[in-house]
């Protein structure tokens, strides 16, 4: 098995040195440098016309080849022509939701077996719509007993694509317990716990029913926004490979051309876009992690953004969200001086290192950002100099930020290509200040509370227990059942299981007296 990991891993090595992947790579950040050799070595099996030219042309079907998980990988590099360039970005385009469908005459076989008798009020299903590399989506004519006949999309899950989901995900496991034992420099980085990470993401994908969940938690949560439109489901037609929701009509979101001949905002609707991603993350905690231009459209009549596909959601606590708002909010009003704090605090920058030279890092980053539009801003360059400062400092990378992360890099790229002047903090702050001031007022402070009365009525919970204990120390004590040397110590237990009782007690006493 490890074995078929690293045979898959050389040959996906040498089909994408092969079509040119590594001409991409410009320059790497100094943790890196130790793979400057790999990539020279790579790209001497090129193929001549990338060698001549300088165009990638073909790696689109090379990604596609390999498999899901590269397509994803691929789909996220479409929204970026900064770092890959228009060309490639327009070929990796391809990828979002224009891959070859598996055979249509499958189809009926697989709602039967999933759904039983409930595929029976499916009907006049269409060929495929759209196909991705998971699954493809079929719009058909849903009857229900006793209900109204409406249009709805039908999602399969391609057959066979979880078995290559995981053959894809152990070589990633591979290629990172190699990058952690032979390039030190990576390992701050946890390559292992962030394929972890992606890993979970993958196996939640797979499992439609959990997408359905997924836009109904989002529902609950967007119910009051305005903007911001969703499909909703269809649960009788639900299974762990079969998705059905109500059909949603819009214009494909990166066709700008239509959207302009409909008269759609481009400005406003790359405004909306960004705003909603960070209520999203920010406010609820839950948002779309896959919003790569296939996923998105436009309503015409009302200028809304229209997302689908809620197979990858990433999640943070209330502690990350805060985390990320200050950094924002940071950046936003130049304050380096709590970008950096804040780093420290969470724990992201280690405690030997200096809060001031980290936030003079931090400002030389931020500084050239500012009175500049979206279209003056190299990403590739600004995450070039984010990867040297973390390097400096000795940050590691966290895991449960990766989904964020990529989803940020996407929605950045999706709305600078609607408007390329985007000024992204002008647009961020109205939605990251409004959030920080009601979390610094009375409500924020009653959540604060609440989050520590809850961790001092679990640990009161214990006392019982802890009292019990003690009562079983003491009476072996009194018993004189113990040498000298444990009476010593179960008498210095005994002390600090009564400091720990008092402590709880008083701190509970405060917290209901505040």
């Amino acid at each position: 098995m490890i074995l078929g990991a690293y045979f898959r891993l050389i040959r996906a090595g040498y089909v994408l040195a092969r079509e040119g992947a590594l001409s991409l790579v410009q320059e790497l950040p100094p943790a890196l440098a130790p793979l400057r050799f790999g990539i020279w070595l790579g790209r001497l099996v090129e193929r001549p016309s990338v060698r001549k030219t300088g165009h990638v042309e073909r790696l689109n079907k090379a990604l596609n080849r390999l498999g899901p998980t590269y397509v994803k990988f691929g789909q996220t590099l479409a929204t970026r022509p900064d770092v890959v360039g228009p060309q490639v970005a327009n070929d990796l385009a391809g990828l979002q939701d224009k891959m070859e469908p598996f055979d249509p005459a499958l189809v009926p076989g697989i709602l039967l077996a999933a759904l039983g008798d409930k595929a029976a009020e499916l009907t006049e299903l269409s060929a495929p719509i759209a196909a991705a590399s998971i699954a493809q989506v079929h719009r058909a004519r849903l009857k229900p007993a006793g209900g109204l006949p409406k249009t709805v999309a039908v999602k399969v899950l391609r057959p066979g694509v979880e078995a290559r989901f995981m053959a894809d995900i152990e070589s990633f496991y591979a290629v990172a317990r190699l990058a952690e034992r032979f390039v030190k420099s990576t390992k701050r980085l946890r390559p292992v716990e962030i394929v972890e990470t992606l890993d979970r993401s993958a196996r939640l994908e797979l499992d439609l029913r959990l997408e359905a969940a997924a836009i109904s938690e989002m529902a609950e949560n967007i119910k009051d926004d305005t903007g911001f439109v969703i499909p909703s489901v269809s649960w009788d037609q639900v299974a762990q490979n079969v998705l059905t929701t109500t059909w949603v009509d819009g214009i494909p979101i990166r066709d700008h051309a239509a959207l302009d001949a409909a008269g759609v905002d481009r400005r406003a609707l790359a405004s909306n876009l960004l705003q909603s991603f960070l209520k999203h993350a920010i406010r609820d905690g839950f948002f779309h992690a896959d919003m790569h231009p296939g996923n998105l459209f436009a309503d015409p009549r009302t200028g809304d953004v229209i997302a689908v596909d809620f197979g990858i959601m990433g999640r943070i606590n209330r502690k990350e969200r805060r985390f990320l708002a200050d950094i924002l909010y940071g950046f936003i009003t130049r304050n380096y001086r709590l970008v950096a704090e804040r780093h420290f605090e969470i724990g992201y920058v280690p405690k030997d290192q200096s809060v001031d030279d980290f936030a003079l890092a931090i400002r030389s980053i931020g500084e050239p950002l500012h009175g500049r539009t979206a279209s003056d801003i190299s990403m590739a360059k600004v995450l070039g100099q984010l990867f040297t400062i973390t390097d400096l400092f000795s940050m590691q990378t966290r895991p449960e930020l990766v989904l964020l992360q990529k989803s940020m890099v996407l929605v950045e790229g999706v709305s600078r290509a609607l408007d390329p002047n985007l000024d992204i903090w002008t647009v961020a702050e109205p939605v990251v200040g409004d959030w920080l001031r009601k979390e610094a007022g009375p409500l924020g402070r009653l959540q604060d509370l609440k989050g520590h009365f809850d961790t001092i009525a679990e640990a009161a919970g214990r006392l019982p227990i802890i009292a019990a204990q003690a009562e079983l120390a003491l009476a072996d004590y009194h018993a004189g059942k113990m040498e000298p040397r444990d009476r010593l110590m179960r008498g210095a237990m005994l002390a600090l299981m009564a400091i720990a009782g008092v402590t709880l007690l008083v701190a509970l006493w405060r917290m209901l007296t505040l």
